[in-house]
């Protein structure tokens, strides 16, 4: 399967720069995927394609201020990190500039309130640092650090939380979970009095979700490791929503990567934590996810190849001309689909 086969062509005025006004207004594209049909709505009209019965995934992950700008102390030379992975006071980073920093190297930011010293190489401008600061890390980077937009986004965003879901509660994201932007309390508020059961997972987006394909083989492609967590009661409902045969609906490639995962792993859900690098494409079989809300992806990534397995390819591909015939507007500040096998 080619890289090629997953490209469109997008008017660059179709890229979102900044999030609407009122989240649930953004539009929708509802894709039966049995039919082959589309219809055009409102965010807010998704409760019309929900059932009592339903359970809706989301992951509750939170971004952190997780680019910082500084310089390497031997050498005064500017250095990028984009904080991938935490664990204790080690944090995996992507390098700007990566070939200056060297095993050893330190690199200060905020006139040495912050100290990162290089514990690990890796390919591909990864770096392990040990940090070294005084308080509570999280702390340290709300001050120093910045919310690290997708490089496609060129205006500023004046307030940080229109990149954060309304219900984000777990730091640890390079990168917001962005299908589920669209939520607003007052509509989950709404789902809920329908009878919606919502559920949480946590998945850290990093690296694996957004790093581009550089392979025309895809299946060369490697994804790398992303942290989840589920817990037991959302395990115990996902199981029980499986027995009586009723929907599940995730939010966001992210969250249907996390349940996908525990079904590959243990072939039912339970309460768990750990790495995936599950890399989801035209030919897998999902066996947790029965319709997916997702935004409109990048040509030739991981995601678009996601959903592309979800239903089929050409479909993904009819109806992005759709929403680009729409005018529909793409990527993370953009318009969202609904991917149901019918109403």
């Amino acid at each position: 399967m080619k890289l090629s086969d997953f490209d469109f062509n997008l008017p660059q005025e179709l890229i979102a720069q900044t999030p609407i006004e009122n989240r649930s207004e953004s539009r929708l594209l509802v894709v039966n995927t049995t039919t082959g049909t589309f219809k055009h709505e409102h965010f807010s009209d998704i409760t019309k394609y929900l059932r009592s019965t339903d359970v809706l995934v989301r992951n509750n992950t939170k971004v952190i201020p997780a680019r910082l700008f500084g310089t390497k102390l031997e050498t005064n030379a500017h250095v990028e990190l984009l904080i991938l992975e935490i664990k204790e006071d080690v944090c995996k980073c992507l390098v700007g500039n990566a070939k200056v920093v060297k095993l050893g190297s330190m690199v200060s930011f905020g006139n040495g309130e912050l100290i990162a010293e290089c514990i690990e190489v890796q390919d591909q401008g990864l770096r392990k640092f040990r940090m070294h600061y005084e308080g509570i890390f999280l702390e340290v980077l709300q001050k120093l650090g910045e919310v690290p937009l997708p490089p496609y986004i060129k205006a500023k965003l004046d307030d940080p939380d229109r990149y954060q879901t309304v219900y984000a509660k777990i730091d640890g994201s390079a990168a917001a979970p962005t299908a589920g932007l669209h939520f607003t309390q007052s509509l989950i508020s709404q789902i809920e009095d329908m009878g919606v059961k919502i559920v949480d997972v946590t998945l850290h987006v990093g690296l694996g979700t957004f790093k581009p394909v550089d392979k025309e083989d895809i299946l060369e492609h490697k994804m790398h490791e992303e942290s989840y967590w589920m817990s037991q009661e959302t395990a115990d409902i996902l199981n029980k929503a499986k027995e009586n045969n009723h929907r599940i609906i995730c939010v966001g490639t992210t969250s249907a990567r996390t349940v996908e995962t525990i079904m590959t792993l243990y072939g039912q859900f339970r309460e768990c934590e750990g790495n995936t690098e599950i890399f989801i494409y035209p030919g897998y079989t999902f066996m947790a996810v029965d319709a997916l809300i997702t935004n409109f992806h990048l040509p030739k990534s991981t995601l678009l190849m996601m959903i592309s397995a979800f239903c089929n390819r050409q479909l993904i591909l009819d109806a992005y001309q759709e929403a680009i015939n729409h005018r529909y507007r793409f990527f993370s500040f953009g318009d969202s689909m609904l991917l149901t096998k019918g109403d």
